[in-house]
């Protein structure tokens, strides 16, 4: 297997850039067409939409699908944790609370795959350094949600749990994905995979339950916004992931996570007039110093400025070799 390089150039910046863009949109897209659609409607359209894009793109560089019963059992098993669960619980969150604050508490992710990974796997244990920023993170998720939510579950408090349990879904996805390293299966057609399957259970079952037919008609905002969500939100996000994992690694493809919820706070406050209360500046600073904490370069660089002479100190001592992904 090829080595990635660890370091990023200006494109891959930029990519990055993009990426916290797109995803941090999506939270845009659902606030304006949740007021229009039902929520299991909502997701229909932007997995089939999505997985109608991916599909033709698939088709357009000459590559085809598998037909590996098996395979298509693994790819359901992730659309499930990556975009049934996450994008319903998101989208039902997103009906009763505000797009930045759904964001914010989206970027908990990575906490809750650093605790996962310990348990489920064999060689992603926590150190004392994921430690710290799980317990940095966690005390962020708290401090937006607020001692209030002790006193009773009402409908505020559950929409927050519910954008809590898509990221402990996604969480888990990224544990079972890790099946796929040993797959003869491309990141693309893996992506088109999962969000097919994701659009053949989600469809039939809004038509089921919903029968969006009935409702009114929404406005063509609304349906931009749907087009968003779907084509850029999700295909070309997928696209533009799948570059940065390809040249960057999926370390530095987590920093990512620092920048969605601000993508999402800048186009809800400038588009949608909301506001955020100053609890939630101050969780996503604590978010932030946690996902600092589990990636560790940022501690490294201050390290090395403050104690500049600390290896000279103890020369037989080797620095270990820089980790790939």
């Amino acid at each position: 297997m090829k080595a990635v390089n660890s370091s990023m150039g200006l494109l891959e910046w930029l990519l990055i850039v993009a990426l916290s863009v797109l995803w941090g949109g999506s939270f845009f897209f659902v606030e304006v067409a949740v007021g229009a659609l039902a929520p299991f409607t909502i997701v229909a359209l932007r997995v089939g939409l999505a997985a109608l894009a991916l599909n033709i793109i698939v088709l357009a560089m000459g590559l085809r699908m598998p037909r590996n019963r098996q395979l298509w059992s693994a790819f359901l098993g992730m659309g499930f944790l990556n975009n049934m669960v996450p994008f319903s619980l998101i989208v039902w969150g997103q009906a009763h609370i505000s797009s930045g604050l759904a964001s914010i508490l989206n970027a908990s992710t990575p906490f809750f795959t650093v605790v996962a990974a310990h348990y489920l796997t064999s060689d992603e244990k926590m150190t004392g350094r994921r430690l710290a920023g799980v317990v940095l993170g966690v005390a962020g998720v708290v401090f937006m949600i607020g001692l209030e939510a002790l006193e009773g579950l009402v409908i505020n408090t559950l929409a927050q749990l519910a954008v809590i349990g898509a990221a402990i879904s996604y969480a888990l996805a990224g544990i079972y994905g890790r099946r796929f390293r040993n797959l003869d299966c491309s990141p693309l057609i893996t992506a088109t995979g999962q969000v097919t399957t994701s659009a053949i259970v989600l469809v039939p079952l809004a038509l089921m339950i919903e029968q969006p037919w009935i409702q009114p008609l929404p406005a063509m905002e609304v349906w931009w916004a749907v087009l968003g969500l779907a084509l850029l939100s999700t295909a070309l996000a997928y696209i533009v992931y799948f570059r940065i994992l390809a040249t960057a690694g999926a370390t530095n493809l987590l920093l990512v996570t620092f920048l969605i919820p601000i993508s999402a706070m800048l186009l809800g406050t400038a588009i949608l007039g909301e506001q955020l209360e100053p609890k939630h500046f101050g969780g996503i600073g604590l978010i932030g110093l946690g996902l600092a904490a589990i990636d560790g370069r940022l501690f490294g660089i201050l390290r090395r400025s403050l104690f500049p002479n600390r290896r000279k100190a103890s020369p037989t001592l080797k620095e270990p070799p820089e980790r790939v992904d």
